[in-house]
Order: C-alpha cells, then sequence, then structure tokens
C-alpha cells in the first residue's frame, strides 16, 4: 500500500460522522446497510450522509452494490486490513512485541 492511499483512508476517518459510520459497516460485516439505516441510527440527514459516504468510498474504505432499488454499503475490509498493515509492518523493529491475536479481519 503507498503512502499517499493510507493518508487518503486515515484523513476520511478522521472525521466523527465517518468514523462512525465506517464502525457501523465493521460491525455489519458481508450483510452491509442500507444509508437509510445508517441515517436513522445516526439521526443524519440523507445529504450529510451522502457526502461522508462518498468520502469513504473515495478513500477506498467502503463499498457500494446495488441491491433492487437499494444501495448497500459495506466496509472494504482488504483495504482496511491494508492500512492496519501498513501502520504495523515495521512494529518493533521487526521483533515479537503483540500478544498472539488474529491481526486482520477475515470478513
Amino acid at each position: 500500500m503507498e503512502e499517499k492511499d493510507v493518508i487518503r483512508a486515515l484523513a476520511a476517518l478522521a472525521h466523527e460522522v465517518r468514523l462512525r459510520v465506517f464502525r457501523m459497516f465493521v460491525v455489519a460485516g458481508p450483510a452491509g446497510l442500507t444509508p437509510g439505516a445508517i441515517a436513522t441510527q445516526l439521526d443524519l440527514p440523507n445529504a450529510t450522509l451522502s457526502f461522508h459516504l462518498k468520502e469513504l468510498m473515495h478513500a477506498g474504505l467502503v463499498t457500494q452494490e446495488r441491491d433492487g432499488r437499494s444501495l448497500i454499503y459495506r466496509a472494504a475490509y482488504e483495504q482496511m486490513n491494508a492500512v492496519i498493515g501498513f501502520l504495523t509492518e515495521n512494529c518493533c523493529q521487526g521483533q515479537s512485541c503483540l500478544t498472539p491475536r488474529a491481526d486482520s479481519c477475515q470478513c
């Protein structure tokens, strides 16, 4: 992953609403969410939500799929894991310093 892509992703997440929306997608998993469900849960106007979804998509953190008349948004787990991997790639100068656990989401 290139540094400019990481910067774009982190900049997109550096906003309270976008961070909340992205975390909602992570919780929802592969099923994703419709804009209506997000707007209702976060009490956001549709235009505001649309702007934030566009920013998350531009950063590659969210995907969009049409299902009939509905749009389904999902977290782009591969991109999320790539950002996390970039941030931790040279952790502790290559020495084992983290306790063993799942280091990526396989959704």
